[in-house]
């Protein structure tokens, strides 16, 4: 079985703890680590060599926008999944292409995270709204 290591990055402490417990329940996905911003988002995926980063569009500093199209210019290998309380229009456009292979609402992020990232990690390369909702 292949391991999937992932980054989660929110600026919410109680979201990426949902988040954390929703990814411990398979056995396929390793957690490498957790970021607040994006700055920390840029330094983890560095250090951590995460496969996949999901992470929040709106957070203070650096934006998940910012980060995921710096993230995807030094990285490009590794994939991105956007998350957002709001998951359509001007927010999902951005952050596609700023690199990310979707954007999924927080609010279903607990029954869709895991098939998310299954798809995320078998994806080719980078397709428009593979994933959106």
């Amino acid at each position: 079985m292949a391991i999937t290591r992932v980054l989660l990055v929110d600026d919410e402490s109680l979201v990426r703890r949902i988040l954390r417990q929703i990814l411990a329940a398979y056995p396929d996905m390793e957690l490498v680590g957790e970021a607040a911003t994006g700055e920390e988002a840029i330094d983890a995926v560095e250090r951590l060599q995460p496969h996949i980063v999901v992470m929040d569009i709106r957070m203070p500093r650096m934006d998940g926008i910012a980060a995921a199209r710096e993230i995807r210019a030094k990285y490009p290998h590794v994939k991105i999944i956007g998350l957002s309380e709001y998951a359509y229009g001007y927010h999902v456009d951005a952050m596609e292409k700023a690199g990310a292979l979707g954007v999924y609402q927080k609010s279903n992020a607990t029954e869709e995270l895991y098939k998310a990232i299954c798809k995320v990690a078998t994806a080719q390369d980078h397709p428009p709204r593979l994933l959106s909702n």
